[in-house]
């Protein structure tokens, strides 16, 4: 990696099962994801992954009465901000409910997840699994959602938990038509169900990779700072926020993503890689200018 490498870094603000039981910072409200997103980007994150919530409950959700309020919110009160909506959102969808709001509302990139899976919420001290589902992901999604996604001209974000999730997408990649080149990745670590974040493991996930495809690190609960860690070192980017982890370096709650954001800043500056400017994001991307 060359010195002074332009880093991204990603903050997912909610996520669809993190709730204010968990962090009392979550947001719920489309003021609050607009006030979050706006402390975040102040700290140096350009790009916001967004599940919208539903008030009541605190979980995601798919209601596009309910998500646009929130996309709006965001993009007027950060209007630098790339948003990237998730194509998971909750569990219990149909694929139809997954993908037809970033239909609707076009953002800058979409989650775009890759294998079929055991998905758990797990206590990582204890091992106890609190609550799991079948997390569907088939190759037919695979294909028509990338499809979808690039007909609207959204950029997906290949969510891969596993080095399966990368030979999936790639052999789907063969097509030719399916995504637009260069391809981006999200290594997810530590969910139940997929990899634990290690060096070895995360120096397999990026071997695979294709030549000029770009790539970044999120890692849940305590995997979650050594790993983006990794990333910034190895000249990829990284992904923080409530969704993955609801407390900072220590222990102590997160004060909201904006905290572990500037957590992750400070990394970028240690390992001398500059935090990307929106613009710069998104030249590094391949995302179009901003109007």
């Amino acid at each position: 990696m060359a010195k002074g490498n332009k880093v991204i870094i990603t903050a997912a603000l909610a996520g669809g099962a993190t709730t204010k039981f968990n962090n009392p910072n979550t947001p719920y409200s489309p003021e609050e994801f607009a006030e979050e997103s706006y402390q975040c980007f102040s700290e140096g994150c350009t790009i916001v992954h967004i599940h919208a919530k539903d008030p009541q409950t605190g979980l995601a959700t798919p209601d596009l009465a309910k998500i646009r309020p929130v996309i709006e919110a965001v993009r007027s009160r950060v209007p630098d901000m790339i948003i990237n909506m998730s194509s998971a959102i909750t569990a219990g969808l149909i694929p139809e409910q997954r993908i037809k709001p970033i239909e609707e509302m076009k953002p800058d990139m979409a989650s775009l997840n890759t294998n079929t899976m055991n998905f758990g919420i797990v206590d990582h001290k204890s091992g106890k699994v609190l609550g799991e589902v079948i997390f569907e992901n088939t190759f037919k999604m695979l294909d028509a959602f990338a499809r979808r996604m690039k007909a609207v001209g959204v950029k997906p974000e290949l969510e891969a938990y596993d080095p399966g999730g990368l030979f999936n997408s790639l052999l789907i990649r063969k097509q030719g038509d399916v995504f637009v080149e260069p391809m981006h990745w999200q290594f997810v670590f530590g969910v139940a169900g997929g990899m634990a974040f290690t060096p070895l493991g995360y120096c397999h996930m990026k071997s695979l990779l294709p030549d000029g495809h770009t790539w970044s690190v999120c890692g849940v609960g305590p995997n979650q700072f050594p790993a983006i860690m990794m990333s910034c070192l190895d000249g990829g980017h990284m992904r923080v926020g409530l969704e993955d982890n609801t407390r900072v370096p220590g222990g102590e709650l997160a004060k909201g993503s904006w905290e572990q954001v500037k957590w992750a800043a400070t990394i970028a500056q240690t390992l001398d890689r500059p935090v990307a400017s929106p613009a710069e994001a998104r030249e590094l991307l391949g995302l179009p200018p901003k109007k």
